[in-house]
């Protein structure tokens, strides 16, 4: 069966840019805290702008931001922030750069109640969508529907990062994301 025109798995397979992320990372699930970080501020980042853009710019995000270590973003003071406004290597949003200090601030709050931003995720696993755009819009900063929704598939944690005809689809199946654990659930 062939996958269709206009999906993100069509466009991304073989492209050089988009392929490794679709293939390897795209609705995987993830482990590590300073990953799930770094996906929240790649697709805060990602907002008016396209994927492409920012996978460009993603090496720049890892060393602007210490390699997503929420303890070290979390501590950034204005001379970090006016680094980041002048490091072409990244997106010099203002708005964009406070949210990813703040949700580190607030990261390192979750991981004294949950354990872990993981665990977090996981004790308020399953939610719709708009359950989800709730939670993340009352707990974090710049985090709208489209924000929180490409997080969420991104990460494992709702179906429908790859077309069901996408072999990559499988691979991340037999990962057992989040989504995938939810009694009932049928494709």
């Amino acid at each position: 069966m062939e996958i269709p025109a206009g999906t993100y798995c069509r466009a991304a397979i073989g492209d050089p840019l988009h392929g490794p992320y679709h293939d390897e990372e795209y609705g995987f699930p993830v482990e590590t805290d300073a990953a799930l970080f770094e996906r929240l501020v790649l697709e805060i980042n990602q907002a008016g702008l396209s994927w492409a853009t920012i996978l460009r710019k993603r090496a720049g995000f890892r060393q602007a931001y210490r390699g997503f270590d929420i303890d070290a973003v979390a501590a950034f003071d204005q001379s970090d922030v006016a680094r980041l406004l002048a490091d072409a290597s990244i997106i010099r949003n203002r708005l964009k750069i406070a949210a990813a200090i703040e949700n580190a601030r607030r990261l390192q709050a979750i991981r004294v109640q949950d354990g872990s931003f993981r665990a977090w995720l996981d004790r308020h696993h399953p939610r719709d969508k708009s359950e989800w755009v709730k939670l993340f819009k009352s707990t974090f900063r710049f985090t709208g529907g489209e924000i929180v929704g490409e997080f969420l598939l991104s990460t494992g944690y709702l179906p429908g990062a790859h077309h069901i005809n996408c072999p990559v689809a499988k691979l991340v199946i037999a990962k057992n994301p989040a989504w995938n654990r939810i009694v009932g659930y049928h494709d």
